[in-house]
């Protein structure tokens, strides 16, 4: 090994010089900021401040729709559940139609001329059609009221005027076809027959301010 050899050897074992920069950097604690970097208690405060209530309103806002989702979701599974049978229902209708029907061809002469076997006939179609009734009625199905009844456009369907001085104008007079409602929904109008030339109906604010009236 030659002298030049020895002396690259040398040099390459010797730690590298250190940068003056690098010292400082070291001795410099990591826990002093500078001055550009100044930690601010106040404002980091009031910053976890402003998260925590738009967080805290998020909150509010997420649980409001929850629970308008669960009431809606309950009224319409309700709903479901008590208008289910409408259209099977407006179909029973057409059978109960069909039983009064037959009922009122029968001659009211033959019904009460003691023919046992028409009888029991009629006597059979009755019973069939208070049990469709009472079965559509426990499944919420009901009659709408309509003799002596004020017209309601809603739940009536006028069909022709019956003169009847005695009975107040605009009353139900008769019921061509029987109305069915279920729940609060009209499943079929009531066909029937208003009065006139009766005395004006009373509304109900006209009634009261009577009742008034007599009682001062």
């Amino acid at each position: 090994m030659n002298e030049n050899d020895a002396k690259t050897t040398a040099s390459d074992d010797l730690p590298p010089a250190s940068d003056p920069a690098d010292a400082d950097a070291r001795e410099k604690s990591p826990w002093e900021p500078g001055e550009e970097t100044a930690w601010d208690p106040a404002a980091e405060i009031e910053r976890l401040e402003a998260e925590k209530a738009d967080l805290t309103d998020r909150l509010i806002r997420l649980a409001a729709d929850m629970d308008n989702l669960r009431k809606r979701t309950e009224r319409e599974l309700t709903d479901a559940r008590k208008y289910a049978v409408s259209k099977f229902a407006g179909d029973m209708l057409v059978v109960g139609d069909n039983l009064r029907r037959t009922l009122a061809a029968v001659p009211a002469e033959r019904r009460e001329a003691g023919d046992e076997a028409l009888k029991a006939l009629t006597d059979g179609v009755e019973m069939t059609e208070r049990e469709m009734d009472r079965l559509l009625e426990r499944n919420g199905v009901t009659r709408i009221a309509a003799i002596g009844e004020r017209f309601d456009p809603h739940r009536h369907q006028a069909m022709f005027e019956v003169s009847d001085p005695s009975v107040p104008a605009g009353t139900v007079a008769q019921v061509v076809q029987e109305g069915y409602q279920i729940g609060d929904r009209v499943l079929r109008a009531a066909l029937v027959g208003i009065s006139k030339d009766g005395p004006p109906q009373k509304s109900a604010g006209t009634a009261a301010d009577g009742e008034a009236d007599d009682t001062g």
